[in-house]
């Protein structure tokens, strides 16, 4: 239990209400309710006042349940200057910010997924529409649906991208969250906690949400195949699988940033120390493999003169990165292992 639930809990155990409490204590009722949410923690006067009003320690009131071992004696100086200490006012800082943008960030995300789609179908209905009698569908050339497509596809991308640049200069200040080894000051370590257990269950539906679309989203090209459907049929089903791997990004990235955000403070997950260390390490790929996959794009779609067929590189590069991004971390590791 950490201090803003025992704050509530010895209130509620007493009787009074916020602003009796805050009556008792001289203060507005606006400060215990921050107390109490964990946006802010009491001063050492006012959590004096409290053991006094409530019959306790100060020690219960200031430790939490889950306490970390303390440093030895003989612990080596120099590594714990190292960390980098962090207050509840950055903390709520980094953990509001990153809230505010995950949408952003992920509609930007998103956006890249989509891009591929008005090309897709418009040079469809330009070769096949005429043959399946779709209404208009011969008043436009191949090379103009073509070509408007790849408009449409920069112009959505570079929306995107610069979305998420954006996003990410915003978040700049906070870059040291995942560089340095960090030491929590006291309440910090307990409220980012108890936020992070808030947003478990919306975390765990947007996983199995999205999850769940990509695998629903080849459904409809299955279904083509089975009844040999004409080459216009599964023109529209790659766009509909594109459109719901598109809202499973979103899920994935606007539930993963913020559970990220957690995740950074308490030093859990892809940011531990070790994880810290490996990402020095591999931090050069996904720059290095993007500017590769955009050159390879540029250089086929030149090539062969056939933009249609080369936007495809985009979501298959999207799938692949995971995978390689994967192997390149495991190979990392076991380097870092053998150096130790």
């Amino acid at each position: 239990m950490i201090l803003a639930e025992k704050v509530m809990a010895l209130r509620k155990k007493n009787g009074w209400s916020q602003e009796e409490l805050a009556e008792k204590l001289n203060i507005s009722r606006q400060s215990v309710s921050k107390w109490e949410s964990g946006a802010s923690i009491p001063d050492i006067d006012k959590i004096i006042a409290m053991s006094g009003l409530f019959g306790v320690s100060t020690d219960y009131l200031l430790k939490d349940d889950v306490e970390k071992e303390l440093p030895s004696e003989t612990e080596d100086v120099y590594e714990r200057r190292k960390e980098r200490a962090v207050s509840l006012e950055e903390a709520n800082g980094f953990m509001g910010l990153v809230k505010k943008l995950a949408g952003r960030i992920a509609f930007g995300a998103g956006l890249c997924v989509l891009s591929p789609i008005p090309m897709i179908v418009m040079s469809g209905l330009a070769e096949y529409g005429g043959d399946a009698g779709v209404p208009g569908a011969s008043a436009m050339s191949e090379d103009m649906a073509g070509g408007l497509g790849m408009v449409i596809l920069l112009v959505l991308v570079a929306i995107g991208v610069a979305i998420l640049i954006l996003s990410d200069m915003r978040t700049e200040k906070y870059r040291y969250l995942e560089k340095e080894t960090l030491a929590l000051q006291y309440g910090v370590e307990g409220i980012v906690r108890k936020r992070k257990e808030e947003f478990a269950a919306r975390y765990r539906f947007c996983v199995v949400a999205g999850v769940t679309l990509c695998i629903i989203g080849v459904v409809p090209l299955m279904v083509a195949a089975a009844f040999s459907a004409g080459d216009l049929v599964y023109i529209y089903c790659a766009g509909v699988l594109l459109f719901m791997v598109a809202v499973a990004v979103v899920l994935f990235v606007w539930s993963g940033s913020i559970q990220g955000s957690f995740d950074k403070l308490l030093q859990e997950g892809d940011y531990t120390a070790e994880e810290k260390a490996l990402h020095k390490k591999t931090s050069f790929f996904p720059t290095v493999y993007w500017c590769l996959v955009t050159a390879l794009f540029l250089g086929l779609g030149l090539y062969l003169d056939n933009w249609r067929y080369t936007a495809f590189i985009w979501p298959v590069a999207a799938l692949l990165f995971v995978a390689i991004q994967y192997i390149v971390k495991e190979v990392a590791k076991s380097r870092l292992e053998k150096r130790d």
